[in-house]
């Protein structure tokens, strides 16, 4: 149990289980544009379509389980020690059994104050309008929108310096500051990519392993040669 293994997660995971994370080809996400419902310009313009939009993913969220992937992980820390670190807002990965996991970008399943952020509600039901915190302001949906900072960011790059093994699952590596997390692992640790479409190039890391398979396949099968080749 000595080896760490860190886990960065992205929307690949949770497609599979029938989440629609985020954007698709056309800039949409389910039907909205992003800007519209992720981030503080629109939540400023138009909050109710905003907590309504997230009040949908809510209960989306209650109608999916967890895939092979997450299933997969969770047994992974039965054998090492495992971080997470997603981009996901969802909680699969905590229902499928994974105990120590970052959420980079917040929880679907928490709210918080618009006047004092660090006041966040655990929060399974609709959110309105009017619902406000102890405070007397606003809740708001606790999600990272963009043109905001990403209070956990820090805390990702200490973690995955711990890594003796890093996992990158189901992310484009595209989407910043997450996809800087690489840069933060220590020389000569090995790196698995698991993607059907990988967008990193094995040449630019000597230590790098592509799996081109989709999440549910590929985990599973990673996850079983890690504990039976672990030392």
């Amino acid at each position: 149990m000595d080896q760490k293994i860190v886990v960065l997660t992205g929307a690949g995971v949770s497609a599979e289980s029938g989440l629609k994370t985020f954007r698709d080809a056309n800039g949409l996400w389910e039907g909205h544009d992003v800007m519209e419902v992720a981030s503080p310009q629109g939540f400023a313009q138009d909050p109710a379509l905003v907590l309504d939009f997230y009040n949908q993913r809510r209960k989306q969220l209650k109608t999916v389980r967890p895939n092979r992937a997450h299933e997969a992980l969770a047994d992974l820390e039965r054998h090492f020690q495992v971080q997470i670190i997603t981009q996901n807002v969802d909680n699969l990965h905590e229902r499928a059994g994974s105990s120590q996991v970052l959420h980079l970008h917040g929880e679907l399943l928490k709210v918080r104050c618009t006047q004092n952020e660090r006041l966040v509600l655990n929060w399974e039901n609709d959110l309105l309008l009017g619902d406000l915190s102890e405070n007397e302001a606003q809740l708001r949906p606790h999600i990272v929108w963009f043109g905001e900072a990403v209070p956990l960011l820090e805390k990702a790059m200490e973690i995955t310096y711990t890594a003796d093994i890093l996992i990158i699952i189901g992310t484009s590596m595209q989407v910043y500051p997450a996809a800087s997390l690489i840069n933060f692992i220590r020389p000569g640790t090995p790196i698995y990519f698991i993607d059907p479409r990988p967008s990193i190039a094995a040449s630019n890391y000597t230590n790098l392993t592509i799996i081109e398979e989709t999440a549910a396949t590929g985990v599973p099968i990673l996850v079983a040669d890690l504990i039976d080749t672990r030392p």
